[in-house]
């Protein structure tokens, strides 16, 4: 990754962001401006277009929820209903989420807090660009009770300039390169919702063969489950 310019500040970070090279490191820059703000959570989602349906979990770039929590949040709920996702479409601004100030909404179809739902008392949604256009956002949760003018604004500037590298440094590459044809085979089917002894009859394997493929393409796309997998492949265009 090209060397910024020194007229870029980089308040608070000395060399860390320079530093930063993979998405360990930049998970511990993340969870450490979390935090330093009095957060206990952060997590970096993509935003798609308005209204654009998809589960929470295969949103996610990177986070450090509770481990099932976001598949737990999509049990139930469509994130693109929630008051934030709703918020974060209708504007580039950041914003302040408290629990205490949300209307409870209910019923088919209804804006639903999000907040809520994850069980925090505190949310700051950041919003930021990639510079290939791309819109994500980064989204703070915690237990406080409030965030004072000039740390939000502080907050909000250390985001962006964590974002930027990890963007630069992990997202702006396409991972999927590295896929074989068979690979990429394996991975549409999975992508059309076939099983594994489906796909194993399709292409003429056994289906040990299809779960090896399965395992290599989660290794090789840097995600956990094949959610967040055919979520990614679709992301970058590794399948349509």
């Amino acid at each position: 990754m090209a060397a910024l310019s020194p007229h870029h500040r980089r308040y608070d970070f000395e060399c860390d962001l320079d530093k930063a090279l993979n998405r360990v490191d930049f998970f511990r820059l993340f969870h450490g401006t979390a935090l330093r703000f009095g957060f206990e959570h952060f997590c970096v989602i993509q935003l798609g277009a308005d209204q654009e349906g998809g589960s929470l979990a295969s949103k996610l770039v990177l986070h450090d929820l509770s481990a099932g929590l976001a598949e737990t949040y999509d049990k139930r709920h469509r994130f693109h209903e929630s008051d934030v996702a709703k918020s974060l479409h209708r504007s580039a601004i950041p914003t302040v989420w408290r629990a205490g100030d949300l209307p409870v909404e209910t019923g088919d179809g209804a804006t639903h807090s999000l907040l809520t739902q994850l069980g925090f008392e505190l949310a700051a949604a950041v919003p930021v660009q990639a510079t290939s256009g791309a819109r994500h956002a980064v989204i703070y949760l915690g237990d406080n009770s409030d965030i004072h003018r000039q740390q939000h604004m502080e907050l909000c500037y250390e985001t962006a300039c964590v974002f930027d590298y990890f963007f630069r440094a992990v997202l702006s590459i396409k991972t999927g390169t590295g896929l074989t044809r068979r690979e990429t085979e394996i991975l549409r089917w999975i992508s059309y919702g076939k099983t594994a002894s489906e796909i194993a009859l399709i292409v003429s394997v056994s289906e040990h063969t299809v779960n090896s493929h399965t395992a290599t393409i989660l290794k090789k796309l840097d995600v956990v489950n094949r959610t967040q997998m055919v979520a990614k492949a679709i992301r970058e265009q590794i399948i349509q």
